[in-house]
């Protein structure tokens, strides 16, 4: 979140993309850093294990998302 926000301050476009065990965590955090808005994404957990194709679904599950939390401002 901490990087994220960063571009978000100076105007560069970003999204948190993470597993849904750490939506309060980014939460939390984007509140602390003052920009409780900052988009984020969650994929279904776990990550570290998945294979190659459960990655591949993971992220066609959610380009859409990520695609319209980036062009938000465009």
């Amino acid at each position: 979140m901490h990087d994220s926000i960063w571009f978000e301050i100076n105007g560069k476009p970003t999204v948190v993309i993470a597993s849904h065990v750490f939506i309060d965590a980014a939460e939390v955090q984007a509140k602390a850093l003052g920009l409780p808005e900052a988009p984020r994404v969650f994929v279904p957990h776990p990550i570290q294990d998945a294979t190659d194709a459960e990655l591949h679904a993971k992220a066609d599950a959610v380009v859409d998302e990520v695609i319209k939390a980036l062009t938000r401002h465009g």
